[in-house]
């Protein structure tokens, strides 16, 4: 069974900083991308960043660019989001996510992802 489990969320201040890992097992997504999505209160699942899983290629929204950092684990089962000078608008549910396949187009898209954790809650406070 495939599953993707994320942590880290919290309160945090402005201009602070949190680590969320998104742990999978049940299958290897060394070479499959994966994202992370976040979702505010009474709007959309939105995209936050994306990694491929050919060659590490890193692709971030405008919103967290500079700020927002994602990368690998040395297992590859680990993947992690570090997100650093947070502000409030940044507060959302965010989720983990994976392709089912090795392709590595329209990864800022939702639809382009099988597998998603349960989401952890990010509140950062002015």
């Amino acid at each position: 069974q495939v599953q993707l489990v994320e942590s880290g969320g919290g309160l945090v201040q402005a201009g602070g900083s949190l680590r969320l890992p998104c742990a999978t097992s049940g299958r290897t997504f060394s070479s499959y991308a994966m994202g992370w999505f976040r979702q505010a209160p009474g709007k959309e699942r939105e995209f936050v960043v994306a990694i491929s899983g050919s060659d590490g290629s890193t692709y971030y929204a405008d919103s967290v660019k500079g700020r927002f950092t994602i990368s690998r684990g040395n297992a590859k089962s680990t993947v992690y989001l570090q997100m650093n000078s947070l502000k409030p608008e940044d507060t959302a549910v965010y989720y983990c996510a994976a392709r089912g396949d090795s392709k590595d187009y329209y990864l800022t898209s939702t639809y382009s992802y099988t597998y998603w954790g349960q989401g952890t809650q990010v509140t950062v406070s002015s």
